[in-house]
């Protein structure tokens, strides 16, 4: 029996950031939601430190509002990290339509995706490096980072996820609690990539696709995960930071 080669490390990754930040609002008035300050610096730094400890080498950001000063941030603040920008200035495209744009950018390898208004900290593993040890090219399209529903921090929705014994996940069945939240951090591939019904979509209907063919994982989160989506959560986070 032949022996899998072992996984290639992901070395790339997409930050998104193109969103308006009406939930933050009044804070994202007069600057966009990556930027806003959180423990000491921007939700967007948060995000790029966990990426850059995780081996990434190269990050694709997407912008739309204010994009001008993400722009300069990522580049002044990142010099060890190439930075690349997918333009949505003249369309928000959503995440399935902006990850559809930058594609270009992302290569034909798979690749992290993250979002820049969650704050997480790694358990006893590095949790990018877990991810790139789970994923099976072969089985899955996209590995998504979960939280378990009681352990989602200033996080209010019922959750998203089902995830079976073997792994994969299906959908919150109607009026129940599903067990798991998404952190916002996955592996996918660029198969998914393809045939967008809309310039601008939710990555929802990509892991529909995945899901419809059983190719849709999860893998728990050991550590702790926030939602920051609003400036009440900031000092919930904050103080919760300070113990870590």
């Amino acid at each position: 029996m032949s022996v899998p080669p072992p996984n290639r490390p992901v070395t790339t990754a997409m930050l998104m950031a193109a969103g308006l930040g009406k939930r933050m609002r009044p804070l994202t008035a007069t600057q966009p939601k990556p930027l806003v300050r959180v423990a000491g610096k921007p939700l967007m730094d948060h995000a790029l430190d966990r990426l850059e400890a995780g081996g990434i080498k190269r990050t694709i950001i997407n912008v739309h509002y204010l994009a001008d000063t993400v722009v300069a941030h990522a580049r002044a603040r990142r010099t060890d990290m190439e930075i690349l920008i997918s333009d949505e200035r003249e369309k928000l495209l959503e995440t399935g339509g902006g990850l559809m744009k930058a594609a270009p950018l992302l290569g034909d390898q798979p690749f992290l995706c993250a979002n820049s208004d969650n704050i997480w900290v790694d358990g006893p593993q590095d949790s990018i490096e877990f991810l790139s040890q789970l994923w099976d090219d072969e089985k899955m399209d996209a590995l998504l980072l979960l939280i378990p529903h009681a352990e989602a921090h200033c996080h209010s929705g019922p959750g998203d996820f089902h995830m079976a014994s073997d792994g994969r996940l299906s959908r919150r069945k109607s009026g129940y609690i599903a067990p798991f939240v998404f952190t916002g951090v996955q592996i996918m591939s660029p198969r998914l990539l393809k045939d967008p019904p809309a310039d601008a979509f939710s990555t929802n209907i990509l892991w529909n696709r995945a899901m419809e063919a059983g190719r849709l994982y999860g893998a728990s989160h050991k550590g702790l995960w926030f939602d920051v989506g609003t400036p009440q959560a900031i000092s919930v986070v904050e103080e919760a930071l300070s113990r870590v």
